[in-house]
């Protein structure tokens, strides 16, 4: 069966679904969910970063006015551990014990009749510990190191060898900054329980992940669990955990037995759902003088907390981004007394990129190659990791279009040439890649009489845009106006749904709702085969196209039926179907899936007297395989773009190397990149459809911020003449 005349419907610009409720203010965010005779809870939070708590002194806060509980670890029920996730390890039960493994760990739980009495009753908690002096130091020997932690250390050809017999060798080491998620939104829960059933509102990029957690949690059935996010104001990776604050909630809830509510203050969030880790990477790159690359060794340390884990593989994706027989790269984490890192927007790719790709511009000016040509010549059409090729990469397309948008070639290489008036102007580029990454995933289809869809899954839209995308997918395949179908998600309760992260949901949900639709029409299909009142009796759904409501004989739009009739003849309501999708085998395809790629081009502008640097210019060109949206799709590369900026020039989470407190953990403090630093964005989609997947996407959430970094920085070594290798680049380090 195949669609016909929706087909404009997917790859439009259509303005999002959800856009009204957002810009009205009548979205439901966790943060704004009430339930009749809630309490309210609020963390207290340790004053130093290592160490035990000898004594808690909490009397003064249990008498304080409206306090209904302080839970301690000296009084907390024993729960459970949850489960091994798609990103790893649950984090330890909250307030286990009484061990102090970073500043700002969640040691009580207070709750009261209000926010402003919780609050006011945590501040008269008081502690008294045995401070340990606190590793800090991302070096400091005395750090275990975690060697390899995901396996994803790779070697092939003789490293050593080939850079000791390259013409061109270069060796050196980049430095990239704890970097703060720092969503717009807050992140809230709020718990309730009936009996042995929990319903919880979350900000959660994951809800079948955190209905799981709280089963394992409270030794309850899943289906006794339902996680609610229909909206959620932002997370950049944030989300992807069940953070202990969660479950504190739901215990309070059911120790309490009645709703409670917990909204994280700002300052509290720099400690409580994650970060992206600072790093040291030492990159040695082998090269032939006409730029053929013959050896590349990358490695990596990263920061990691006491007693969790991260996934940050920085060196990674140096195994398969250039054609070059000899590769080395290896990833280490060092245990030290910090809140535990998570996924940032374009995890472990951020940062390796930005040592890869101001590694290679180095080469570029070392050998008098222009960085494009330099990048072209090692490009690769297989995998270099398995000798297949790859299900779809265009940047080479991304490269000559980028270039000739941008005005690459108009550009005077020597750095230090071009000026405009006291601004030193730079032109810097960069290549850009995020791996394939994707889940098995579920969804619904459901057509009602009236002959509206509904289609479900328990993903969640962090701003992406997937209600309209998947509404847009889901009318395509059934032959529907948009404005008759509607998209559900943010429920544990629909079917099972991968997180929205890694610029893998668009991917694996659409190709389950590709597989759902398909299932559906396929149904009608059997229905009318069957029927003698039919005009398609004895039609194979093979045969069949839907559009315009309903299907008809292929090539034949005038035999056919809607679905209202189909459905009103067999005296049914509605008609549902399931589908699924999980992701593609490489020896299975014959091919390698291929996640997103793109070219960066920056222009800066840097005053020659104070080391001011100003972005004036930014061209993006990518290719994410099939898009569904021109318009969400802009939005995600700007969005990306933007964070990129900010990682370049202004994010540090500045923690105190002393006492490991978070200097900087307010908006008053916190430097991102605003209006004023970002110039207008172009934003280029080149390529054709994937070749792995049904739907032919790819997903472009991550990929617009990789490759920002090392662009702008080097368009600051071509203005200034200054190779600057740590992040972010600030005046001081121009002067």
């Amino acid at each position: 069966m195949s669609t016909v005349e929706s087909r404009p419907l997917v790859g439009a610009g259509v303005s999002r679904v959800d856009g009204p409720r957002k810009v009205t203010g009548t979205a439901p965010y966790p943060m704004d969910f009430g339930i009749p005779g809630q309490a309210y809870g609020t963390v207290v939070q340790s004053t130093v970063a290592a160490g035990r708590i000898v004594r808690m002194h909490t009397r003064a806060a249990e008498g304080a006015p409206g306090v209904l509980a302080v839970i301690t670890h000296e009084n907390i029920p024993s729960v459970g551990t949850g489960p091994m996730t798609a990103l790893g390890p649950s984090s330890p039960p909250p307030l286990r014990n009484d061990r102090i493994l970073h500043h700002g760990q969640h040691i009580a739980f207070v709750v009261a009749e209000t926010p402003e009495q919780a609050a006011a009753a945590a501040r008269l908690v008081r502690v008294d510990y045995e401070v340990e002096e606190p590793l800090l130091d991302l070096q400091d020997p005395r750090a275990q190191q975690v060697l390899d932690p995901w396996e994803m250390d790779t070697a092939r050809g003789d490293s050593d060898a080939a850079l000791e017999s390259a013409e061109v060798i270069l060796r050196n080491t980049y430095r990239t900054a704890d970097n703060t998620n720092n969503p717009l939104g807050l992140f809230a829960t709020v718990a309730v329980w009936e009996g042995n059933t929990l319903t919880v509102h979350d900000t959660s990029q994951w809800p079948s992940m955190v209905r799981t957690t709280l089963a394992m949690v409270f030794g309850i059935p899943e289906s006794s669990v339902r996680v609610l996010a229909p909206y959620v104001g932002g997370g950049f990776g944030a989300g992807l955990r069940a953070w202990p604050h969660v479950i504190l909630t739901a215990l309070a809830a059911r120790m309490l037995k009645r709703p409670v509510k917990l909204v994280l203050t700002r300052p509290q969030m720099f400690t409580s759902v994650g970060h992206r880790p600072h790093g040291v990477q030492w990159l040695s790159v082998g090269a032939t003088r006409d730029g053929e690359l013959v050896a590349l060794d990358h490695r990596s340390l990263s920061s990691l907390s006491i007693e969790d884990t991260d996934f940050e593989p920085f060196s990674s994706g140096t195994a398969f981004a250039y054609r070059c027989p000899n590769v080395i790269t290896r990833d280490r984490q060092a245990r030290i007394n910090i809140a535990v890192p998570t996924s940032m927007r374009a995890p472990a790719e951020a940062q390796g990129n930005f040592a890869l790709e101001s590694a290679l511009d180095e080469l570029a000016c070392t050998i008098g190659m222009d960085p494009v040509d330099l990048r072209v010549r090692n490009h690769t059409d297989v995998d270099p990791r398995n000798g297949l090729p790859w299900t779809g990469k265009a940047i080479l397309e991304c490269y000559e279009v980028g270039a000739r948008r941008f005005g690459w070639y108009d550009r005077n290489p020597e750095p230090r040439s071009m000026r405009d008036g006291n601004w030193l102007v730079g032109y810097g580029m960069a290549s850009a890649m995020f791996p394939y990454f994707a889940q098995p995933c579920s969804a619904q289809a459901t057509l009602n009489s009236d002959g509206s869809a509904l289609v479900r899954s328990a993903a969640t839209d962090i701003g992406t845009g997937t209600y309209t995308v998947m509404a847009q997918l889901a009318a395509e395949e059934v032959g529907l106006p948009l404005d008759q179908v509607r998209f559900d998600l943010g429920d544990s309760d629909m079917p099972n749904s991968m997180m929205a992260g890694g610029s893998g949901l668009t991917g694996a949900l659409g190709n389950a709702v590709h597989d759902a639709c398909r299932r559906l029409v396929g149904s009608f299909a059997e229905l009318a085969r069957g029927d003698g009142g039919s005009p398609l009796r004895g039609v194979s759904p093979d045969d069949v196209e839907c559009a315009g409501g309903g299907i008809h004989v292929a090539g034949r739009p005038d035999l056919g039926e809607s679905y209202v009739d189909i459905l009103a003849r067999h005296g049914m309501s509605e008609l549902t179907a399931y589908g699924h999708s999980t992701p593609p085998v490489p020896t299975e395809i014959g091919m390698s899936p291929a996640g997103a790629y793109g070219a960066k081009f920056v222009e800066v502008r840097v005053d020659a007297d104070l080391g001011l640097i100003r972005v004036a210019r930014v061209v993006s060109v990518i290719d994410g395989g099939r898009i569904l949206n021109a318009k969400t799709a802009r939005s995600q590369i700007i969005g990306g773009t933007v964070g990129g900026i900010g990682m370049a020039l202004y994010e540090d989470t500045a923690t105190d190397p002393h006492t490991g407190r978070i200097a900087n953990g307010t908006f008053g403090d916190y430097l991102v990149a605003v209006n004023a630093d970002v110039p207008d964005l172009d934003v280029v989609f080149v390529g054709e459809p994937d070749r792995g997947t049904p739907t032919g996407t790819k997903g472009v959430g991550e990929v617009g911020l990789v490759g920002i970094a090392a662009a702008i920085s080097n368009a600051v070594h071509h203005a200034t003449g200054r190779r600057l290798r740590d992040l972010p680049i600030t005046l001081d380090a121009l002067l």
